[in-house]
C-alpha cells in the first residue's frame, strides 16, 4: 500500500513531539516537512529525517486548518455515554500507524461508574503496540481530553497496561485491510 506525502513549509516556530519517544522538539520557521498522516486531531510529519507529531491546534504552522472537533449532542442520556466514548476513541490515532486506537486493538476496557450529580467516571485500560513507546502519555492525554469533552463524563482514568501484551491479533478486520494485511 503506497502512502501519499505532502510537502509543507513550517511557517512559524512550533513545538512538536518527537516520535517514538515523545520528547518535545522546537522547529524553527523555514523548514520543509512532509505530512505522512493527517488523521484524528494531529499531524504526523517527517522533518529532516525525524518523525514528529504536530498538534492539530498548531495546524496553522504548516498552512493547514485545525482538524474538526468531535461533536456531541447537547442533551446526552446516561445510556448513550458508552457509545459516545467508543466513537470518540475512534478519533484517536497512533502517530506512526494510520489506524485508530480502537481498531488497532489498543483499548482493552472502557467501564463507567456513576458519580454524584448524575455524571459518570470513565475507566479506560489501554496499551501500546510496544511497551517502550514514548508516545503513550501523549495518546493517553488525547484520550483524556476528548473523553472529558463528552457531556455527562465528569472524570476519567486512563490506565496504561501491558498484560496481556498487544499483538496483531487484536486488530479489527478493517484495520488489517487498511494496512494491507
Amino acid at each position: 500500500m503506497k502512502r501519499m506525502r505532502e510537502d509543507v513549509l513550517i511557517n512559524r516556530p512550533v513545538t512538536v513531539e518527537r516520535i517514538p519517544d515523545g520528547t518535545p522538539m522546537d522547529l524553527p520557521s523555514g523548514l520543509w516537512a512532509q505530512v505522512t498522516q493527517a488523521l484524528g486531531s494531529n499531524f504526523t510529519l517527517v522533518v529532516e529525517g525525524q518523525l514528529v507529531r504536530l498538534k492539530g491546534s498548531d495546524a496553522d504552522a504548516i498552512g493547514k486548518e485545525p482538524p474538526a472537533e468531535v461533536e456531541h449532542p447537547e442533551n446526552v442520556e446516561i445510556d448513550d455515554v458508552s457509545g459516545l466514548i467508543w466513537n470518540t476513541l475512534k478519533t484517536c490515532y497512533d502517530p506512526e500507524i494510520p489506524v485508530n486506537i480502537v481498531d488497532l486493538g489498543l483499548v482493552y476496557r472502557c467501564d463507567l461508574e456513576p458519580m454524584e450529580g448524575g455524571d459518570v467516571r470513565a475507566l479506560i485500560d489501554m496499551t501500546l503496540t510496544a511497551p517502550g513507546c514514548g508516545m503513550g502519555e501523549a495518546i493517553a492525554d488525547e484520550v483524556c481530553d476528548k473523553v472529558l469533552a463528552i457531556p455527562r463524563v465528569g472524570e476519567i482514568t486512563v490506565n496504561m497496561v501491558f498484560d496481556p501484551p498487544w499483538d496483531r491479533s487484536r486488530m479489527s478486520e478493517a484495520a488489517m485491510l487498511s494496512m494491507g494485511m
